[in-house]
């Protein structure tokens, strides 16, 4: 990959997870009400409905839900499309020397991974095949973890690199690894108590994520636009 297709790459990225977040606001616009614990609930509840029931083809109200599936859709397969994209043009910066390949290699192929789940995720909705939507979700973040654990020590070992970018990933790590305990080790959703804690830290760690990628993507395309500036002076 030349510079400019990598920056048009890592542009493409930052609009894709602006366009995630707006997009599945929009979509909660659009649920059709109801979540596990209460069928009757009008629209969506924020503290009591999964990003998932955004993406049912029909609402725990027993209402069709075409134009919020549609919108979660799209905006989970930007998403992971987004992510199989960003560590595919993100090794590029690790170079230098054969640890950082092998580091930065080994962790976009568990991002690419992770990525490809996330899509997975998309195309399998949990009123439709359920079986697989909760595999899907839970390899994207035993993955996507692994993913940026190895990517840490790449770019505090890179000294190009701006330091900045390798903190916002051990703050990035910290939180998936910490919503992966939640999933495995939290409380389970079968109280109000439970599904609560387990709703908003979902919400936390999609939202996060996003950010945080978006952010890595612009961090990106401004490095090389500097390095590109420095090669021509």
């Amino acid at each position: 990959m030349n510079d400019y297709f990598r920056k048009n790459i890592f542009n493409l990225v930052a609009w894709g997870c602006g366009l995630f977040v707006l997009l599945t606001l929009v979509a909660m616009l659009f649920y059709q009400g109801g979540h596990n614990f209460d069928h009757t609930s009008p629209g969506y509840q924020f503290t009591h409905n999964f990003f998932s029931d955004l993406g049912r083809t029909v609402a725990y109200s027993g209402r069709p839900n075409t134009a919020s599936a549609t919108l979660f859709f799209i905006a989970l397969f930007m998403a992971g499309a987004g992510l199989v994209l960003y560590f595919l043009a993100f090794p590029r910066f690790f170079t230098h020397s054969i640890p950082l390949r092998l580091l930065s290699l080994s962790g976009s192929l568990l991002g690419v991974l992770a990525g490809a789940c996330f899509i997975g995720i998309a195309f399998t909705p949990s009123n439709v095949s359920r079986g697989f939507h909760i595999q899907f979700v839970m390899w994207a973040f035993r993955l996507l973890p692994l993913a940026i654990f190895l990517y840490v020590p790449a770019l505090f070992l890179n000294r190009t690199f701006p330091r900045r970018y390798a903190w916002l990933f051990v703050v990035f790590w910290l939180l998936l690894t910490g919503y992966y305990l939640l999933l495995t080790e939290g409380p389970g959703t079968d109280t109000p108590q439970g599904f609560f804690i387990q709703v908003v830290g979902q919400k936390i760690i999609a939202y996060a994520s996003v950010i945080s990628i978006g952010l890595q993507a612009l961090g990106a395309q401004r490095f090389i636009t500097t390095e590109s500036q420095e090669k021509h002076e």
